[in-house]
């Protein structure tokens, strides 16, 4: 069974000569422990591709300290790391398969085998309070790092460093920064590495160096040097005829200069607008950029749902659905013969896991809604079933949820989206400058959410007034949720757009604008679209709580709060809509 903690450190370089300072006088250190010192033998383990460590990920089997065991490091908030540590076991050259079941969607189905070792002596401060807890630990390490042959053939590189590491145990970041200075006037650096193996491992992680590029050959010394000189004529004999002959040359010389002056500011010319069209980002290099920003969502989302960080399967679908809708909005930037496959099988991972996300949002609701009632109101156990509903649910859906993030399929579509951002299936406008690209891009789904938008307008007063508000299946009801999917489109779609058509990338420009206007449309509609689900809990939960004999009156005021809020919901959009009118417009005027 794997145990968690967050591990708060500072690292820093230091020479050999280095001599740790008496640390007893920071504030709030009432005195320094004796020290200890452990040898610390570690194996490291990635893929051969090394995708743990390009996603700053580190899996280790350490021996020889207090903590002997597989320790798998993730990446956290800023300045900190989640550590998961489990038991030794008996496995050395590949980690046991839970070890790495929290980092699936990384590794994937590549093995991961012995990539470095390092062999650490540490020699460990305690820093304590007065009343003798440990507030942080000063560890100074002596590092021999190994980096593993990558290839038959090749050698190992062997690197050694002294560096000191301060990590937190009772104490506060003021406490940290007031160590780390203390480091740092006696001859500390902060370390340029985020952890050991990154410099064990960097010059593979820094890939293969660019190809050298030709230098460029001086024309006018290779002119002299290529072709003989030419041999002037003679000139003639007759005082007249040398005068006009001399002239004529002059005048040729003159003729010809000026010819070469015109040349060279012409070439000079072509040269600034071959540079100037390389400095503009191309559609594609745009578009690939923002798929390969989400994708590294994705997994860091992924990482969430495996590790039990709530709010990890909302995030896997945001993630999903963003990349989905940008292949869609692009399509002439990429080939969507390639392109549409892919996003079946996003729409896939989405509805898989809509289920989790929908009960666990919609029943914390309806508890804060039962809370929020005058207890006359509430008749029976309805928030404590309420409570069991959300913990039962809650531990179902994650486990759904592993689940298909284990699935071969779902390890299948990774692979995809790796291949599709390492090399995209540019389409036939990929190679066009991105402004004018992305400009027409977002126009167009624009134009198409105002065409939902009328069309839901149209179905709204074609419905029968009699007929049950918020029907699931009315053309009103599908109407309105395409409306508030084509907001998304728009909104992901002006997103990867704002970089390039905000000049400067400016905050408050015409197409953040759009975004901000996007988000206030999903508002309204995603509240609407959430009390579907909640009026759908409201009737199950009643008839469960009839069925075991308790009085399920409450749920239907429940059940009427909710078709309440949807309304209200639907005025405030249809409110909304007009106001939202002059920023859409900002982005689609020209075409």
């Amino acid at each position: 069974m794997a145990t968690e903690h967050t591990e708060i450190e500072r690292k820093f370089d230091v020479e050999e000569t280095f001599a740790l300072p008496d640390l007893a006088g920071v504030p709030g250190v009432a005195s320094v422990g004796a020290p200890v010192v452990h040898e610390l033998a570690a194996t490291y383990y990635d893929t051969a591709d090394l995708r743990l460590a390009r996603a700053r990920i580190t899996l280790r089997r350490r021996t020889g300290g207090p903590d002997d065991g597989w320790h798998l490091k993730l990446p956290a908030a800023a300045g900190a790391r989640r550590e998961l540590h489990s038991p030794l076991g008996r496995a050395l050259k590949a980690p046991p398969r839970a070890v790495l079941q929290p980092v699936l969607g990384v590794v994937r189905r590549a093995p991961a085998g012995q990539v470095a070792t390092l062999a650490t002596r540490r020699t460990v401060v305690p820093l304590l309070a007065e009343d003798g807890r440990v507030l942080a630990e000063v560890a100074d390490d002596q590092v021999t790092g190994t980096a593993l042959p990558a290839a038959a053939g090749e050698a190992a590189v062997v690197t050694t460093w002294r560096e000191v590491e301060v990590e937190l145990v009772d104490g506060d970041e003021e406490l940290l920064g007031a160590v780390g200075a203390e480091l740092v006037v006696s001859g500390a650096r902060p370390s340029a590495s985020a952890a050991k193996l990154t410099r064990v491992l960097a010059d593979r992680l820094a890939g293969p160096p660019p190809a050298p590029v030709a230098d460029e050959a001086d024309d006018e010394d290779d002119a002299g040097d290529d072709e003989p000189p030419a041999i002037e004529e003679p000139l003639p004999t007759g005082k007249k005829a040398r005068a006009k002959e001399v002239a004529r040359r002059a005048e040729a010389a003159k003729k010809a200069a000026k010819e070469a002056k015109k040349a060279k500011k012409a070439a000079a010319k072509e040269a600034a607008e071959a540079a100037r069209l390389a400095a503009v980002p191309k559609a594609g290099e745009v578009v690939v950029a923002a798929l390969g920003g989400q994708l590294e969502a994705l997994q860091r989302a992924d990482l969430m749902v495996r590790t039990g960080v709530p709010d990890g399967v909302h995030q896997v679908r945001v993630a999903a659905r963003r990349i989905r809708s940008v292949l869609a909005a692009y399509r002439p930037v990429l080939d969507r013969t390639r392109t549409d496959a892919v996003r079946d099988e996003l729409q896939w991972l989405g509805q898989e896991l809509s289920g989790t996300r929908d009960a666990e949002v919609s029943l914390e609701h309806l508890r804060e809604l039962v809370a929020a009632q005058p207890p006359e109101f509430v008749l029976g156990p309805v928030a404590a079933r309420l409570q069991q509903a959300e913990t039962q649910g809650g531990t179902q859906g994650t486990d759904h949820a592993v689940a298909t993030l284990s699935l071969s399929r779902y390890l299948n579509l990774l692979d995809t989206l790796h291949a599709l951002v390492a090399a995209p299936p540019l389409g036939e406008r990929a190679t066009e400058p991105a402004a004018a690209v992305l400009a027409d891009v977002l126009r167009h789904t624009v134009k198409r959410l105002r065409k939902l938008v009328d069309t839901a307008e149209d179905a709204e007063f074609a419905e029968d007034g009699d007929a049950p508000h918020g029907a699931a299946e009315s053309p009103y009801e599908l109407a309105l949720h395409e409306v508030r999917k084509a907001g998304k489109r728009v909104r992901y779609t002006a997103e990867v757009a704002a970089p390039v058509l905000d000049a400067g990338g400016k905050k408050n420009g015409a197409v953040m604008g759009v975004v901000d206007a996007m988000k206030q449309l999903q508002d309204v509609l995603g509240d609407r679209q959430d009390t579907v689900v909640t009026r759908e809990l409201c009737r199950t939960q009643g008839l469960a709580a009839f069925a075991a004999g308790e009085n399920a009156w409450t749920y239907g005021r429940l059940h009427a709060l909710e078709e309440m809020r949807a309304v209200q919901a639907e005025r405030d959009f249809w409110a909304l809509w007009p106001t939202l009118g002059p920023v859409l417009n900002g982005v689609t005027r020209g075409k």
